[in-house]
């Protein structure tokens, strides 16, 4: 396989995973409920204040450490994909998603690499990406690829930095906080989502904001986000949040521009508290991306490789 192609592949499947992985539990995507979850007493559809009845979701969401969910993320011209699984966040991101990639330039490049469609499995310092039978014959033989939180750090500088902060810190309600931090939000009304009864709220919140209130990000790291946030258009940002009467989210919807087009990340949840599992993949199955990239003689954190995680903020 021609050094390109890996390097393609794997920082694709680097923004990929862990972009989703953010938008289930993080601050990029924090989202509710499947019609699954009760509709038992109409708190959450009754309350007169919105500010009330987010904090309300912000301290129920957190109680709960794990959850189905299922989502689509839409990013102009350069993807397209669903995904579900369980996932948990007791403890940073933890578990399984099935990712299938529907249009954009990175399906694309996964056909190219023989399948649209992987496994991923995230874990409290790494996520791992099970790829097609093609690329591991291409690439050494080892269908996994390991994804160190700590390297993709390095590799996507200050958004990269972000992203590690958020894959090991986030939790569902973030979204909520989200909303509660950027001071505008409003009760839109009541709505039906999968067959339960839900609160809509909606607000704008400005994404380097974002970033500098729910992050561990330093003042360089910060300037460093915004200066790519610049770079790739992205500015303020639409989310709502659908709240179900047990004060659980339902569903959320984040919506945007960037510069390759708009982008939208949307996210149901279901079955909270669902079991959740992960297991680091074999080793002699696995090839770390680091040492990946240095078989095709690129140097991880250098210009080779920086370009590949700016999509994922």
């Amino acid at each position: 396989m021609k050094s390109t192609t890996v390097r393609r592949v794997g920082l694709s499947i680097a923004a990929a995973t862990a972009l989703t992985g953010v938008a289930a539990c993080g601050s990029s995507g924090s989202s509710g409920g499947s019609g699954k979850d009760g509709g038992a007493a109409g708190k959450g559809t009754t309350r007169v204040s919105p500010i009330a009845a987010l904090r309300s979701a912000e301290q129920s969401t957190d109680k709960a450490d794990s959850a189905k969910v299922e989502s689509s993320t839409v990013m102009g011209s350069l993807m397209s994909m669903d995904a579900k699984g369980n996932l948990g966040w007791g403890d940073g991101i933890t578990g399984t998603l099935t990712m299938t990639y529907t249009g954009g330039t990175l399906a694309d490049t996964m056909r190219a690499a023989g399948s649209t469609s992987m496994e991923a499995r995230y874990l409290p310092d790494a996520y791992y990406a099970k790829m097609g039978e093609k690329f591991a014959e291409q690439a050494g033989g080892k269908h996994w690829i390991k994804y160190a939180y700590d390297d993709l750090a390095k590799l996507g500088g200050s958004s990269g930095a972000y992203l590690k902060d958020q894959m090991q810190n986030s939790t569902p309600n973030q979204s909520v906080k989200l909303l509660l931090a950027s001071g505008d939000v409003e009760k839109v009304g009541t709505e039906s989502v999968r067959g339960q009864q839900t609160t809509h709220y909606s607000g704008t919140v400005n994404v380097a904001d974002l970033a500098a209130k729910n992050s561990n990000l330093t003042a360089a790291q910060l300037a460093g986000l915004k200066k790519q946030l610049t770079a790739a258009g992205v500015s303020t940002e639409q989310v709502d949040i659908w709240v179900n009467a047990q004060d659980l989210l339902v569903k959320k919807v984040e919506k945007g521009e960037m510069s390759s087009g708009q982008y939208t990340q949307t996210a149901y949840y279901s079955d909270y508290g669902a079991k959740v599992t992960a297991t680091v993949p074999p080793a002699g199955d696995t090839e770390d991306f680091t040492d990946l990239l240095k078989k095709q003689g690129m140097t991880p954190g250098s210009g080779d490789t920086a370009t590949g995680s700016g999509t994922s903020s």
